[in-house]
């Protein structure tokens, strides 16, 4: 008998048991566009209390096989997102080692092709990402979550003294839903971009600016304005639990502020 099927001194059952922070290249394939990852890989799965282990080397396995399936897929649909890639790492798994629960969570940035607002020049934004699918006796789930930078301009002080102080804001959206649920991580971004007073960019040139500036002093906002925003925006995430945190990096303070909310569609 292996010494991981072995009975533990004490007889209590484990939670989440696994690996963190594995990484390694993943390439998928969404809307005919090819996307390149080092995600941080987690993978984890609960242990019965009458195992004293659970085999390691099975679940890094489990990963790397589906990894290089997904690089020699013939079609799309075979590595068509990084859920797509984590529901094959659980099912495989599933049979060659015993659990009832797992998960696996990929962190990674997104970057996406934008325009720059006046010029129209390319620009190359970056958005941390996290994709997590959900494992419970057959049945999956997923979470997506990103996080996005852009700014605020404080109402308070343009209403009285008509020189707000502007600082950058930090939003972060997270959607729970049924496996088979579509969504796109890039409307994701949208939703919450729309929702600042501006949005930010990596590359601006003086007429673009001026833009982002003069877009941010039309567009007053709190950090509880930015929370509602995006909170309205998710609704067109049917079906889904929705979770939205933004936290305001203040310019006149040595402290942040911090907004919440949760919906479901």
């Amino acid at each position: 008998m292996e010494t991981q099927d072995q009975r533990p001194a004490k007889l209590h059952k484990l939670d989440k048991v696994g690996v963190s922070n594995l990484k390694t290249l993943v390439e998928t394939r969404y809307k005919g566009r090819m996307y390149r990852f080092i995600p941080s890989i987690d993978l984890t799965i609960d242990l019965s209390g009458e195992r004293k282990g659970i085999h390691m080397s099975r679940l890094v396995e489990a990963i790397a096989e589906s990894i290089e399936e997904t690089i020699t897929a013939k079609t799309q649909e075979e590595n068509a997102s990084l859920e797509h890639l984590g529901k094959k790492v659980l099912a495989g798994l599933s049979q060659r080692h015993p659990f009832l629960k797992g998960q696996i969570s990929f962190k990674a940035d997104l970057v996406v092709k934008k325009k720059t607002p006046a010029t129209r020049k390319n620009t190359f934004e970056n958005h941390e990402i996290m994709v997590q699918v959900l494992y419970f006796r057959g049945g999956f789930r997923k979470k997506l979550s990103c996080e996005v930078y852009g700014n605020t301009v404080c109402p308070h002080s343009m209403q009285h003294t008509g020189k707000p102080h502007i600082q950058r804001a930090k939003a972060t959206l997270t959607i729970e839903t049924d496996y088979e649920r579509e969504i796109d991580l890039e409307d994701m971004v949208d939703c919450v971009e729309e929702s600042f007073s501006s949005p930010v960019y990596t590359l601006l040139k003086t007429e673009d600016e001026a833009w982002v500036v003069n877009r941010m002093h039309e567009n007053p906002l709190f950090v509880e304005d930015v929370c509602r925003n995006i909170i309205s925006g998710a609704q067109r995430f049917s079906d889904s639990r929705i979770k939205v945190k933004v936290v305001s990096e203040e310019s006149i303070h040595r402290h942040d502020v911090v907004a919440e909310a949760e919906s479901s569609t």
